[in-house]
C-alpha cells in the first residue's frame, strides 16, 4: 500500500514538472508569433500608387470626394455588407477607430447595393455620422472581391495599406503599416526579421 502511494505521489509530480515545461514553452511559442495583419489579397490598385478621386454621392445624398489630396487627413474606406456577419461584427471596431483616431483619419463605409439596406445596417450600429457610399466602380476601382475589406488612403490620396480585415488587429494593422511606410505588417516583419 505505502509503496503505491509513492509511485502514485511520484507520478503526480512528474505530470507537474511536464505540465510546466509545457506551459514554458507555450509561453515562448506565443512571444515567437508575429501579430496578425490584414491578408493583402490581389488588387488593381498598389500600394504607393495614386488612388483614382471619385467624387460620389453619400446615402444622404451628400458629395463626397475619396482619394486625390487632403488637407493633412487620411481616408479610411471599409467596404462592408449588410449581409455579411463578419461585417457586422466589426462596425463597432470601425465606429470606435473612427473616433479614437479622429485627429487624422476619416472614415468611409463603402459598398454596393440597395440604398435602404445599408441605412438600416448604419441605424443599428449607430455609424449614420460616418458618411456611407455605394459605388461598384469603387469595389471594382481597389480590387475589393471578398468582404470585409479597407483601404487606407494617406494624405496625398495614395494608397498606404489595404487588406481583408477580419478582427481588430486586422484593421489596426493597416494604421501600423501606415506608420511604418511599409504596404504590411506581414512586409514590415520580413524587413525587420532581414535587418536582424
Amino acid at each position: 500500500m505505502l509503496i503505491s502511494q509513492i509511485l502514485l505521489w511520484a507520478a503526480v509530480i512528474v505530470e507537474a514538472l511536464l505540465i510546466a515545461a509545457l506551459a514554458r514553452q507555450i509561453g515562448v511559442l506565443h512571444e515567437r508569433i508575429a501579430p496578425a495583419g490584414a491578408l493583402t489579397l490581389p488588387q488593381s490598385a498598389k500600394v504607393g500608387e495614386a488612388a483614382t478621386a471619385l467624387t460620389l454621392a453619400t446615402t444622404a445624398g451628400a458629395t463626397l470626394v475619396i482619394g486625390g489630396t487632403r488637407n493633412k487627413r487620411s481616408q479610411l474606406l471599409f467596404f462592408a455588407s449588410p449581409d455579411c456577419p463578419v461585417c457586422k461584427s466589426l462596425l463597432p471596431v470601425v465606429r470606435s477607430a473612427a473616433r479614437a483616431e479622429a485627429g487624422w483619419l476619416d472614415v468611409v463605409i463603402a459598398g454596393d447595393g440597395a440604398p435602404a439596406a445599408y441605412r438600416q445596417l448604419a441605424a443599428v450600429h449607430a455609424i449614420e455620422h460616418l458618411p456611407m457610399v455605394l459605388s461598384e466602380a469603387l469595389g471594382r476601382s481597389f480590387g475589393v472581391s471578398k468582404l470585409p475589406y479597407a483601404v487606407l488612403l494617406d494624405e496625398q490620396g495614395r494608397v498606404a495599406s489595404t487588406g481583408l480585415v477580419n478582427s481588430r488587429e486586422h484593421l489596426e494593422s493597416l494604421f501600423v503599416a501606415k506608420e511604418h511606410g511599409v504596404a504590411s505588417i506581414q512586409d514590415y516583419l520580413a524587413k525587420r526579421s532581414g535587418d536582424a
